[in-house]
């Protein structure tokens, strides 16, 4: 059975890549057949489980810049071609690929996860509701000899998953103004622990998926990630094609 068009009053809803995120359409979802709900789904698991076995790859991979290569590569084949791409689907016909920094051996580090009282904390979101995590603690480590922190979170929802999100002082010019995200467990982005000590390699940083599409609905990095140094690693803010 096809999906039933949105009221003029409702927002349609549409499942989305970014597991808890929401897309909100405010016109007519597109004329023809509407993929059936099942089908939506399906292809959203279709999604995460490339997500996930695309970080597998990166942590077996035989060196970080390996692993970071293959990443950007699928990242890009996924934006292109899968029907859960973040991309407006008139964007993805001239996609050439997302633009990242050089790879950085440098903005690669492993953290201390410093625990903090047990706390619910609403992180503001691109549209609609801010979305409940639980404070899990502080991640401490030394980036450009300077002394660093990030908010380290878990999401409070079923099955849960540790999320780590930052933004720096190249927002709004070089990246996404919003911030961007580092771990996202829940979604497969995890880089995995090395003795104890979480892996926060920030060549890894990727933009939310409203960085793409103001339709979609985005936790944002709250002030207690917001570092002081800037972060030329990782993806840089996306430009539309054309």
């Amino acid at each position: 059975m096809a999906c039933r068009p949105a009221s003029p009053q409702r927002p349609h809803r549409s499942f989305t890549a970014d597991g808890y995120n929401s897309r909100h359409v405010d016109a007519e979802p597109p004329a023809g057949p509407q993929p059936s709900r099942a089908a939506e789904l399906l292809s959203l698991l279709d999604w995460k489980r490339r997500v996930f076995d695309l970080y597998r790859r990166v942590r077996d991979a035989a060196s970080p810049e390996e692993g970071w290569s293959v990443w950007c590569a699928e990242r890009d084949a996924l934006f292109r071609d899968h029907p859960q791409s973040p991309l407006p689907p008139v964007e993805r016909v001239s996609f050439e690929g997302l633009r990242y920094f050089p790879y950085d051996p440098a903005a690669r580090v492993v953290a201390e996860v410093e625990p903090a009282p047990r706390e619910e904390v609403a992180i503001g979101a691109s549209a609609g509701r801010p979305i409940v995590f639980e404070r899990v603690g502080t991640a401490r480590f030394r980036l450009a000899e300077e002394e660093c922190s990030l908010g380290v979170f878990w999401l409070a929802a079923y099955g849960g998953g540790l999320f780590v999100p930052l933004a720096d002082v190249t927002r709004g010019n070089e990246t996404y103004g919003a911030g961007r995200y580092l771990l996202d467990t829940v979604k497969g982005a995890d880089l995995g622990w090395s003795d104890g000590r979480l892996v926060l390699d920030l060549n890894f940083a990727y933009n939310p998926s409203c960085a793409y599409d103001p339709r979609w609905a985005c936790p944002l990095a709250p002030p207690s990630n917001r570092l002081a140094v800037p972060i030329r690693a990782g993806e840089r803010v996306y430009l539309p094609p054309g």
